[in-house]
């Protein structure tokens, strides 16, 4: 008897970008850093995403269960340097660390945007925007430019609103059974192609 299992992916892309779009508009200067930002990124950001990529994990997806829990534990680590030093636990990390830090972030976002190529637009667009946030990000806690912080939120906001979007284009189109919002599926041709290509890479691994 096969077990057929529900697409956990739009769960995790509304933890991840709707935590994204109210910390950066923190980071575009609009509202201080308080307890909404912190639970957001504590329970639908952070634990939420773990939960999220658990559940790939049971259905065999690699990319999400790398993509999730590690956002997911991104989100926690990043309230605690934000509530640790405020605890008597331990010092305040310098911003030319945190540079550092989301900078290593980046590359980590950047080797999983390769990997999103294989995927719909929609996808790609996410993985691609939030490498550039994490860059700038680290570029303006480097520089200490306002302006970069500035320019980190705005494009950090859209980062949010197209992970949003591409995970309520997953849950109606699933829904309706057909194209309510479109996330630019691949060609079927070049898919085809990629997946023989990926095959054919684990036999000769195997």
């Amino acid at each position: 008897m096969s077990t057929q299992f529900a697409n956990p992916a739009p769960l995790g892309l509304m933890g991840f970008g709707m935590t994204t779009i109210l910390l950066n508009i923190h980071n575009a200067g609009f509202f201080p850093i308080d307890a909404m930002i912190l639970a957001m990124g504590i329970f639908y950001g952070g634990i939420g995403q773990v939960i999220v990529g658990m559940m790939c994990f049971k259905c065999g997806d690699t990319f999400g269960t790398t993509a999730f829990t590690s956002y997911g534990l991104f989100w926690l680590t990043l309230v605690g340097l934000m509530i640790m030093p405020q605890m008597g636990i331990s010092q305040a990390s310098p911003a030319s660390f945190m540079g550092w830090y989301l900078g290593l972030w980046g590359v980590f976002t950047a080797f999983m945007f390769v990997g999103s190529l294989r995927y719909p637009r929609a996808k790609q667009i996410v993985f691609g925007s939030l490498t550039i946030l994490f860059f700038l990000l680290a570029a303006r806690d480097f520089t200490g430019s306002e302006l970069i912080g500035t320019i980190a939120g705005i494009e950090g906001i859209f980062c949010g609103a197209s992970a949003i979007y591409f995970a309520m284009a997953q849950v109606l189109n699933a829904e309706y059974g057909r194209t309510i919002l479109p996330i630019g599926e691949l060609n079927k041709v070049i898919a085809d192609a990629v997946n023989d290509d990926v095959q054919a890479s684990q036999l000769k691994a195997a």
